[in-house]
């Protein structure tokens, strides 16, 4: 009974879902990157409740890399913005006596606790609510300990490039399942929190390169030209420690002041958790979420007509 009446529920929200209040395609938004937009510490029990959730369109692929059956989804399905679970993270053997085993590489779970939790599109999500009052679409794809070189690299057609993909794959299928639905989509932009790995000797003095390819292959892959993009990163990763985070910034930055179409977003006052802060908590999340609606929405101003 359960299942039908949710079946029902995301029936009736599609079925309104179709167009905006002005007659057109309903907005997209993209949300992606690693374990900060992931949500890894943002625990879902700590979530205010916010009824403007229920009218968001929601499609979710989260978890570690590689993209595998482990994965936190929405089963390919749309339904509504909510705090997603921990999905099937593989589980590491133990030893006789129950010690830890081997440690699995890069097997974090999607999220830290059981209960789940959630990233920035929370917040991103209601605070454009709050503003605008429109209907809203949201596709995540997310996973966790990734980098631009291992995982999200456009022009790998191995392991290095499974995230990009992932990212396309699932943004084609959504679009698509709407669209059987009777309801089309306008990309309206990229939210991109991602960098914590990129943030060593290797990787750092090519982020800006990498950045630049995965957002020109995704506005192609995408056929979206002019897809804006909003950009940032803990950026107290390392515990205000790691000398490569500040490399990360600056090719953000760069990216931002080189290409009309995106924004570099700070989200240094937004908190993290202690005593690593690796992770936003779940009051930084929702307010680094709020910090790229509000650049969304300044973005869009600078680039309308005068």
């Amino acid at each position: 009974m359960k299942r039908s009446l949710l079946q029902f529920t995301v029936f009736l929200l599609l079925a309104t879902a179709g167009t905006t209040q002005a007659g057109g395609p309903r907005n997209l938004i993209l949300v992606a990157g690693q374990s900060n937009a992931v949500g890894f510490d943002a625990y879902a029990a700590e979530l205010p409740a916010d009824s403007s959730d229920k009218d968001v369109l929601f499609w979710w692929r989260c978890g570690d890399p590689p993209p595998d059956e482990h994965d936190s989804t929405s089963a390919r399905h749309w339904t509504h913005l909510q705090p997603q679970p921990v999905g099937n993270p593989i589980l590491r053997d133990t030893k006789d006596g129950g010690e830890a085993g081997p440690k699995l590489a890069r097997q974090y779970g999607n999220f830290r606790k059981p209960e789940g939790g959630f990233g920035p599109e929370m917040g991103l999500a209601r605070e454009l609510h709050r503003e605008e009052n429109q209907p809203l679409a949201i596709v995540k794809v997310a996973f966790s300990g990734t980098g631009m070189r291992t995982d999200w690299n456009p022009q790998d057609a191995g392991d290095g490039g499974a995230c990009y993909r992932a990212l396309v794959e699932e943004t084609k299928a959504a679009i698509l399942a709407a669209r059987e639905q009777g309801i089309e989509f306008r990309l309206r932009a990229l939210v991109w929190v991602q960098g914590e790995s990129d943030a060593n000797a290797q990787d750092a003095p090519e982020y800006e390169r990498a950045l630049s390819t995965l957002l020109a292959a995704l506005r192609r892959d995408l056929e979206a030209p002019q897809l804006p993009a909003l950009l940032g990163v803990n950026t107290h990763f390392g515990n205000d420690k790691n000398p490569f985070i500040p490399k990360v910034i600056e090719a953000q930055r760069a990216i931002a002041t080189q290409d009309r179409r995106c924004a570099y977003v700070d989200t240094a006052p937004a908190e993290t958790l202690l005593p690593t802060r690796t992770h936003f908590t779940a009051a930084g999340t929702l307010d680094v979420g709020q910090r790229f609606a509000r650049a969304l929405l300044a973005l869009e101003a600078a680039a309308a007509p005068k």
